[in-house]
């Protein structure tokens, strides 16, 4: 499996229910393998010409570089930001059983069971 089959995706939501709903969307309409939330941080930012503070709940989403187009979409569609942060970083190295398994997990359909 090549590293390059797969993406860090980052976006901050203002809230723990925002972060926990679009989590859930994603990983649940396969756009997401995973979602990890992260522990509110403190942003600083420069927007419309003020110097503004806010605290977010950071978001890690693993995807895949098919899956971008559909995945920006859906955050943009539930995001209560303006503009929100939507960064997606290739992943160089990966354990190959991972990747798989991201790869796996946002297939448009269903991984078969075990038995």
């Amino acid at each position: 499996m090549d590293a390059a089959q797969a993406l860090l995706v980052i976006t901050n939501l203002p809230d723990e229910a925002s972060a926990q709903l679009l989590a859930a969307r994603l990983v649940e309409g396969r756009l997401a393998a995973c979602v990890s939330i992260l522990a509110p941080c403190r942003s600083v930012y420069r927007w419309q010409g003020r110097l503004e503070g806010a605290q977010e709940i950071p978001l890690l989403i693993k995807s895949t570089p098919q899956g971008y187009p559909a995945l920006e979409a859906a955050i943009r569609a539930d995001h209560p930001y303006e503009l929100p942060e939507i960064i997606a970083v290739p992943i160089a190295h990966a354990l190959p059983e991972y990747l798989n398994w991201v790869v796996t997990e946002t297939r448009a359909e269903a991984p078969p069971k075990d038995p």
